[in-house]
């Protein structure tokens, strides 16, 4: 018994001479930043390009959907944006090589009847003057001439409007539906893209929802992971020792596992919203004291890329 009672004494003082009366440890985890990847459209998978603990680069291919419906609304989104581009460019040019050529010889056959009409109407007005001809006859000749001359300015217009296209208001108009067309084709092409499901960063792939043939919904998480060089250690502690610790300040904290310690910076204190976010083990507190959190950011991060998360660290308060 007597013994018994040594030892506890010894190691009792030991630990005492290891830190200094007001000196608290609390332990703590290490976290990274968790990243979810989901689907944007629906489709089942076809194929899964990577395991549960793979670290993959930022676009790298995790999966494969197979999406029918993106490929019929493709062809019809190409086959409405060569029609579009048909009527645009016909109401810019206007009128074919053969119309144009039709409209010159009509137009050819009025020139011809006008100038007769007006040669006509000349002799006519002479002959009146001599009282040769009537008024009578002089009114009808006068009449056609008048039709004539209407007849030739109508062709001339229309061949006109025939070469240099449509109005611009029906250009527009057509200019108008091809760009309509080009855009409901690039949202199909868009939405194509989206069958292969990349990773947004630099992560590591912790558990993957889905397997092959499954649907993926819209919005569904199909990979969970953590972002790559996000690490930092997590602590609670009580309201009573936040004058302890401020924010930039540099402490050193202790990895069991590692038997190592490492530098790091205070980066974020801020007050713990539930209690289950609570990351050190037998928190020292009063009941009705807030307990906070505190972040630390390694300062040599290539020392502590390969801790594993959740894992136990200390820090002395």
């Amino acid at each position: 018994m007597k013994k018994m009672i040594t030892l506890v004494a010894i190691s009792t003082l030991l630990m005492g001479c290891g830190k200094s009366k007001n000196e608290t440890q609390i332990q703590g985890k290490v976290e990274k930043e968790q990243i979810a990847v989901v689907s944007k459209i629906p489709g089942k998978i076809v194929k899964i390009f990577v395991k549960e603990g793979d670290v993959v680069k930022k676009g790298d291919t995790l999966a494969l959907l197979d999406i029918p419906e993106v490929d019929a609304k493709k062809n019809q989104a190409e086959g409405a944006v060569t029609s579009a581009r048909a009527q645009y460019n016909m109401a810019v040019k206007g009128a074919t090589e053969n119309q144009i050529k039709q409209l010159e010889a009509k137009k050819q056959g009025l020139k011809e009847q006008y100038d007769f009409a007006q040669k006509s109407i000349k002799r006519l007005s002479n002959m009146l003057k001599d009282s040769l001809v009537s008024q009578q006859t002089y009114d009808e000749t006068f009449a056609k001439n008048q039709g004539a001359q209407a007849q030739y300015a109508a062709v001339q217009a229309e061949l006109d409007e025939a070469k240099r296209g449509g109005r611009i208001e029906q250009q527009t108009m057509a200019l108008g539906q091809q760009d309509k067309a080009i855009g409901a084709l690039q949202e199909v092409e868009t939405a194509d893209k989206e069958r292969y499901i990349l990773a947004p960063q630099d992560m590591s792939i912790e558990t993957i929802t889905l397997n092959l043939g499954e649907l993926a919904l819209p919005g569904y998480t199909l990979f969970n992971g953590y972002i790559t060089d996000s690490i930092y250690f997590r602590f609670t502690v009580a309201e009573s020792q936040l004058d302890k610790v401020k924010k930039g300040q540099e402490i050193t904290v202790h990895v069991p596992y590692k038997k190592k310690d490492l530098k790091g910076t205070v980066t974020i204190i801020k007050q713990l919203g539930a209690y289950g976010n609570i990351a050190t083990a037998y928190p020292d507190y009063e009941i009705q004291e807030s307990l906070f959190e505190i972040k630390v950011t390694p300062s040599n991060g290539e020392e502590a890329k390969d801790l594993i998360t959740k894992t136990t660290v200390t820090l002395s308060l």
